[in-house]
């Protein structure tokens, strides 16, 4: 439907979303670089020190499946006004932390304001726009998601190092208090929104609250904790998998469920949260791999690394914004398979990374990347819910950035335990060509010998030393290379596993899920 107000005032909607989405979206991985300042100022351990990431992602999963019901409660516009206060205020708390508990405690309450405004954000600004807009809608809430992990790192480590840590969360505070004032004046409640019928089902709260905040401990903390080696994991994997199971029967069999899940027997919509986990699952991997390559094997500095990213970001927003022009226009399923193509070619040309890999190389690499995100998040987010009743879309909402962020989680978990594991492999590898026998190590031992004597200044023996030291060395970075490339590889086959799940989607003619 058109907004009541006029052209202008979808696009005002549209912008105070997206400073909201923005805001908790960065958040996430804002924290990350400074988490080493963090731990001198609380003198807090490696392990205790996380929790202030953990503990904002426990939140996070926990409210989001519930969002839609929370909006139709108390009212999308109040919800996301409470939301934004609360996520402002969690901010203002989170810097002036006198204790690494007080930090945490605010942390969890961002998370879980900020939980329940990313979807409230994405569910606004469908409304706001008519349903043939919906693609350009997609597409300007896809750019606070998009961006917000890319600068996250860059900006966090910024303000870090020129200011100081707290500042990373005040930052949050004027951009909070604009999107307030705009929320307020612009946002309106949809006529059809109705309370919920019933009791509240606290059963369904319980096993979501357990089976999510649990399965976001195994991923967040599984690789640190040695997975099935640590009772806790094993205890937290198998309260994840009975929670989420007991959610999913209560939910179906529930006279007035917290959650309708029954969205699922839209098969654009099934199939849309597939595609939108597996490619999460590749992009969060990828976000993380690639940083760690380029500052760990090719000496880059942590700003470096984030003005790398930079190029995939612009492509990504250019490539939403040329989407949700062409949306109504193009088959979506040829939008979104050229997007998982674009995907898959990218994690392809970084299997052929090595020690001497300059940056345009990585750059170009990276805007394939950018560009297939572009193609892929616009249509499935526009797609999935075109036949979704109105009253249903902020659970819709909620769905689809729950398999956003559970699969994002999923490709760290991942991707981290992979590297390591690859890593360990080839280098033992390596290592069993290190023997007196290999004639080609030789000759090169001694040409390092007899290049490092006179300048060492050394005697032979320690030269000797010396030299075993470096070629050690040379063989743990080749091992970590190799493992790297191992882990591009896997992405290509996550981001190909979309493929077919594009098939489900279509751009309908009407016919509505029925609740009855």
């Amino acid at each position: 439907m058109d907004s009541p107000r006029g052209t202008a005032h979808k696009w005002i909607v549209a912008l105070t979303t997206m400073l909201g989405t923005f805001m908790e979206v960065l958040d996430t991985s804002v924290a990350n670089v400074a988490l080493p300042h963090m731990k001198g100022t609380f003198a807090a351990g490696t392990d205790e020190i996380t929790w202030v990431i953990t503990s904002y992602l426990v939140a996070n999963a926990i409210i989001l499946p519930i969002t839609g019901w929370l909006g139709a409660a108390f009212g999308r516009k109040r919800l996301y006004l409470l939301c934004l206060a609360i996520f402002t205020l969690a901010s203002l708390g989170a810097g002036a932390a006198p204790s690494l508990t007080w930090l945490i405690l605010m942390r969890v309450i961002q998370g879980l304001a900020g939980g329940a405004m990313v979807p409230m954000s994405q569910a606004i600004t469908l409304e706001a726009f008519p349903q043939e807009e919906h693609g350009m809608a997609s597409a300007l809430f896809g750019i606070g998601v998009i961006f917000g992990p890319i600068l996250g790192p860059l900006v966090g480590g910024w303000i870090t190092d020129n200011w100081t840590w707290p500042w990373i969360f005040w930052i949050n505070i004027p951009v909070g208090v604009v999107a307030y004032y705009l929320a307020f004046t612009f946002v309106e409640d949809p006529d059809y929104l109705r309370r919920p019928e019933g009791a509240v089902d606290y059963w369904s709260l319980i096993f979501v609250a357990v089976g999510l905040g649990c399965l976001e401990l195994f991923l967040s903390r599984g690789e640190r904790l040695d997975w099935f080696a640590s009772n806790a994991m094993k205890v937290c994997a198998g309260l994840a998998a009975l929670g989420i199971t007991l959610f999913i029967w209560r939910s179906l069999t529930a006279e007035h469920p917290l959650v309708d899940l029954r969205m699922f027997r839209l098969p654009e919509f099934a199939g849309g949260m597939a595609i939108i986990f597996l490619v999460s699952l590749g992009l969060y991997a990828a976000f993380i791999l690639l940083p760690l390559f380029v500052q760990n094997l090719l000496g880059f500095t942590p700003t470096w690394a984030g003005l790398l990213l930079s190029p995939g970001g612009v492509a990504s927003v250019v490539a939403m914004v040329a989407v949700g022009l062409a949306m109504g226009k193009v088959d979506v399923r040829l939008i979104v398979a050229a997007g998982a193509a674009s995907l898959a070619y990218s994690a392809w040309l970084l299997t052929h990374v090595n020690l001497q890999t300059g940056m345009p190389y990585l750059v170009t690499a990276w805007i394939f990347h950018g560009l297939g995100l572009g193609f892929v998040f616009v249509p499935v987010a526009t797609a999935a819910v075109q036949r979704i009743p109105p009253a249903l879309v902020g659970t819709a909402s909620g769905m689809f950035n729950l398999m956003r962020n559970e699969g994002g989680s999923v490709g760290i978990a991942l991707a981290s335990t992979l590297l390591a594991q690859r890593a360990q492999f080839h280098h033992a590898r390596l290592a069993e060509h290190i023997t007196p026998f290999n004639g080609a190590l030789q000759v090169s031992y001694a040409n390092l010998n007899q290049g490092l004597f006179p300048r060492a200044g050394l005697d032979p023996v320690s030269v000797r030393s010396l030299s075993q030291g470096l070629i050690g060395a040379e063989v743990t970075r080749q091992s970590f290379l190799m493992s790297f490339v191992d882990v591009f590889g896997f992405l290509v086959v996550v981001f190909l596993l979309a493929l077919p799940f594009v098939l489900t989607l279509r751009n309908p003619q009407g016919g509505g899920l029925s609740l009855h």
